[in-house]
């Protein structure tokens, strides 16, 4: 089991090939070597199941752009400028310039299965186009060819190949799913049908999905990991770096994501937000019917996911900044004044201090109130799920960061890192869990896969 691979992410059609930041070459070649090594060792219980925890596919990562003729969805403006978006068509193009990109991967993985074995995705936040059928169906055709190219394809090969739109459960061992869904800057209002009131042929977009096509793609410098927690003060340092040009650039388009986070507001309450809202329980009821696991549970666990961030006015100008800019045009306006009473009136002196303190009372309570790390809150959401099913691991990606830590009464709550790297930032973890079945239950280990022993040994947290 392993999570956030983001395939792709270093496909960026909006930089010069000299300014991208790619993706380090020894990532893939570590994950090809990692499967081979799981298609050579026989499990225990004889097959393999290996379940993507979310993030393998870096859609809203990706910025490309493709000839109008070899789409159905003409693109929309803001396609026009940051690159395919997300419908169905779109996303299809999308998977197979990642499938190009990253053919030593595919294959693998087409050789994992046809050993046979199994292969399960959970969507996460950065693939939620594989809620379209077509794009599912996209991925197992890119699988098969590689198959047929090996010369090891067999029936039954597609069957083995399966896709999770919220989660996997397996009852007594483990629930697994991405975590974005208790992450307000990632979260989708119906996780089962994640689409777009605005316009349904589109999945809904997000707080990070804006900043990342609009702010980060764009920009010389930016990476995609990290930006959601850049600061004022990282801004400026930014902007002082891309010179007077830069600056102005990097400011229209950060202005531009929040008029587009403002528009996107009206998706909560537009009129065919019902109408999704209806489509995610039917779901929900045919998931629940599917798995014997009873609607009143499933509405339990959605009952436990964040709000996004842009269902409220005070959200998105926290998640942007903007409050804390404005409470410090606030404050600059009131010293001005304090300063100029001060001058002519010696009383009212210790204004000008007050107004200093409450300025540094009031952002401080913003900056503790704007959370962007999702950590925590993935654990105690962990906690409440252990007590819904009756499981001994409750496992999640997202984070990018290796959990393993007890939750409730036997269970462990376990994040299994992430396989994302750019050159030159902070390394992936190379992680992945392997369960199996024990004398006295299921059994976990976390690994990590030793690039310099070329294989899996057991993760050490640094």
């Amino acid at each position: 089991m392993l999570s956030d691979v983001h395939l792709g992410s270093d496909l960026n059609d909006l930089m010069p090939p000299a300014a991208r930041i790619r993706r380090a070459s020894e990532i893939d070649r570590d994950l090809v070597r990692l499967l081979t090594h799981y298609r050579n060792e026989r499990a225990p219980d004889g097959v393999w199941r290996l379940v993507i925890a979310g993030d393998f596919i870096d859609f809203i990562g990706i910025t490309v752009h493709a000839e109008a003729a070899d789409l159905a969805t003409p693109p929309n403006a803001e396609e026009q400028a940051y690159g395919l978006g997300n419908t169905e068509d779109h996303a299809r193009v999308k998977l197979r310039r990642v499938a190009a990109r990253h053919a030593d991967v595919f294959e693998a993985l087409a050789a994992f299965v046809t050993a046979g074995n199994a292969l399960t995705l959970v969507h996460g936040n950065h693939d939620l186009e594989l809620h379209w059928d077509g794009v599912r169906e996209e991925f197992v055709a890119l699988l098969s060819e590689h198959a047929r190219r090996r010369g090891d394809y067999a029936p039954g090969f597609e069957q083995r190949i399966g896709f999770q739109p919220w989660f996997f459960h397996v009852d007594g061992v483990a629930y697994i799913e991405h975590g974005h869904q208790y992450d307000a800057y990632c979260a989708t209002d119906h996780v089962m049908a994640p689409r777009s009131p605005l316009d349904p042929r589109r999945i809904a977009r997000g707080f990070c999905d804006v900043l990342l096509r609009r702010v980060v793609r764009p920009t010389p410098g930016v990476r995609e990991h990290g930006h959601e927690s850049m600061g004022i003060g990282d801004y400026l340092m930014l902007g002082a770096r891309l010179g007077i040009g830069g600056m102005f650039k990097l400011g229209a388009r950060f202005f531009g994501a929040v008029l587009e986070l403002f528009r996107l507001r009206r998706q909560h309450v537009a009129e065919a937000a019902a109408a999704l809202r209806e489509e995610h329980e039917r779901r929900m009821g045919l998931l629940a019917e599917a798995t014997r696991i009873g609607i009143d549970r499933l509405r339990a666990v959605a009952a436990l996911q964040a709000p996004p961030i842009t269902r409220s006015i005070r959200g998105i100008l926290a998640s942007v900044l903007l409050d804390r800019l404005a409470l410090g045009l606030l404050c600059t306006i009131l010293l001005i004044v304090a300063g100029v009473l001060t001058a002519h009136h010696g009383r009212v002196w210790p204004l000008p201090a007050s107004i200093v303190v409450g300025w540094a009372i009031a952002h401080r309570a913003l900056t503790r109130a704007r959370v962007i790390d999702p950590a925590e809150f993935l654990a105690d959401r962990a906690a409440h799920l252990a007590k819904l099913f009756p499981v001994a691991f409750v496992v999640m990606g997202h984070t990018h960061i290796p959990t393993e830590v007890p939750v409730s009464g036997s269970a462990t709550y376990i994040n299994v890192g992430a396989w994302a790297e750019e050159e030159e930032s902070t390394p992936a973890t190379r992680t992945h869990l392997v369960i199996r079945r024990g004398v006295d239950g299921p059994v976990a280990d976390l690994l990590a896969w030793d690039t310099k022993a070329a294989q899996p040994r057991r993760y050490v947290r640094a």
